[in-house]
């Protein structure tokens, strides 16, 4: 069965908010979690949460401050091992600086495919949809 993440077309299993995301599926059917009309759009979702949010809004530079806020104990994770995971899925050090996501893209697109793989697994992982939801955020972000 493919996981839940990926039928989405939201690969880091973003949770529905009042944040009314570009890409949007018109039907949500999903209670819990955005829908998206293409991974592509899930994709940039993420790398824009990740990139503008969580690094420039909140200041988290490393895998452990990242995945402390996205996947918390309190919503019953288990976020040592996740952390862990990520880490040894990227092969960055958890509390090594990933740096600037403009200047040092390969270490936020090793983060996103390996938060994925933790979300949804492997199976319809698509690194080409993945890379051009990074060019869709990156095209954003630097527009303003």
């Amino acid at each position: 069965m493919i996981a839940r993440g990926i039928r989405n077309h939201n690969p880091l299993n973003i949770r529905r908010s009042k944040s009314q995301w570009q890409g949007l599926a018109d039907v949500q059917t999903d209670n819990a979690f955005c829908q998206f009309k293409s991974p592509e759009w899930g994709w940039r979702a993420a790398f824009y949460l990740l990139t503008r949010n969580y690094y420039q809004q909140h200041h988290l530079y490393t895998i452990r401050g990242i995945i402390s806020r996205w996947a918390p104990p309190e919503d019953h994770n288990d976020t040592e091992a996740y952390i862990r995971n990520v880490s040894r899925l990227t092969g960055i050090d958890p509390d090594v600086n990933l740096g600037i996501p403009l200047m040092e893209p390969a270490n936020w697109l090793l983060l996103g495919a390996a938060m994925c793989i933790q979300e949804c697994g492997t199976e319809g992982l698509d690194l080409f949809a993945m890379l051009r939801g990074w060019g869709m955020c990156r095209k954003d972000v630097t527009k303003g």
